[in-house]
């Protein structure tokens, strides 16, 4: 179940590099169809990665 709304649901972002899964953030299902990917900091690499919408 979503925080905002029946559309928006959970999803969990990992870092590129070590895999590790660092944020949750929430997504639109209905507007946004692929995966995110965002840069974010990644506090096991101790620097600024590409992370990825996991499943």
């Amino acid at each position: 179940m979503g925080i905002k709304g029946k559309n928006d649901r959970m999803v969990v972002l990992a870092c590129e590099d070590c895999k590790e899964r660092n944020y949750t953030t929430t997504k639109n299902k209905k507007n946004i169809k692929e995966r995110l990917e965002l840069n974010k900091y990644c506090p096991t690499c101790k620097k600024h990665t590409t992370h990825k919408e996991t499943k």
